[in-house]
C-alpha cells in the first residue's frame, strides 16, 4: 500500500511538472501570436496611412521601419510577412506585387534576425538589399514600369534606405530602451 501511495504522489507530481511546463510554453505561444500580430496591424497601418508614397518605382514606405523588430523579437518575422502581404493587399497591388515584395519583407526580416547579435547598424542592410533586388522586376515585369532596372534599383535602395536605415534606426533606438518589457515572451 505504501509502494502505491508513492507511486501515486510521484505520478502526480510528473503530472504537476508537465502541467506546468505545458502552461509555459501556451503562453509563450500566445506571446509569439500576439507580437505577431500586432507587428502585421501595425504594418498593414502604416502601409495604408501612407499609400501614396508606399507604393510605385519611386516609394518610401514607412512600414518597413519596422524590419527592424527582428532583432528584439522572432515574432516580427511573420508578423512582417503577413502585414505585408495585407498591406499590398489593401493597396491595391497585384499578384506578383502581393507574392514577392511579401517575400522580399520575409526574407529581409529573417537575414535581420540572424545578425540580431552583431551590430545593430547591420540591421537594416537585410531588408534595403532583398528590397533592391526583388521591387525592381516586380515594377518592371508586374507593372510594366518601362525605367531601367538598375535605375529602379536605385530609386527603391533610396526609398528603403530611408524607411529601413533612417527610420529603423530611430525605431530601434526608441524600443532598445523598453525592449525587454514590450518583447518579453
Amino acid at each position: 500500500m505504501k509502494l502505491y501511495l508513492k507511486s501515486l504522489v510521484i505520478t502526480m507530481h510528473m503530472m504537476s511538472i508537465n502541467l506546468t511546463i505545458f502552461l509555459k510554453m501556451k503562453n509563450k505561444n500566445i506571446s509569439f501570436m500576439t507580437q505577431a500580430a500586432m507587428i502585421a496591424a501595425i504594418y498593414v497601418v502604416l502601409t495604408y496611412v501612407f499609400a501614396p508614397f508606399s507604393f510605385g518605382e519611386v516609394q518610401v514606405r514607412i512600414s518597413e521601419a519596422l524590419t527592424i523588430l527582428p532583432v528584439f523579437t522572432p515574432a516580427a518575422i511573420p508578423g512582417l510577412f503577413i502585414g505585408c502581404l495585407i498591406g499590398n493587399i489593401l493597396g491595391g497591388a497585384i499578384l506578383p506585387d502581393i507574392i514577392f515584395g511579401s517575400i522580399a519583407t520575409l526574407i529581409g526580416a529573417f537575414f535581420t534576425w540572424k545578425l540580431r547579435e552583431k551590430s545593430p547598424y547591420l540591421a537594416p542592410v537585410p531588408p534595403i538589399i532583398a528590397n533592391i533586388l526583388i521591387v525592381p522586376f516586380v515594377l518592371r515585369y508586374g507593372y510594366g514600369v518601362a525605367l531601367p532596372i538598375p535605375f529602379m534599383m536605385c530609386t527603391v535602395g533610396i526609398g528603403e534606405i530611408i524607411s529601413c536605415a533612417v527610420l529603423g534606426m530611430v525605431l530601434y533606438f526608441a524600443l532598445k530602451k523598453y525592449a525587454k518589457t514590450l518583447f518579453a515572451q
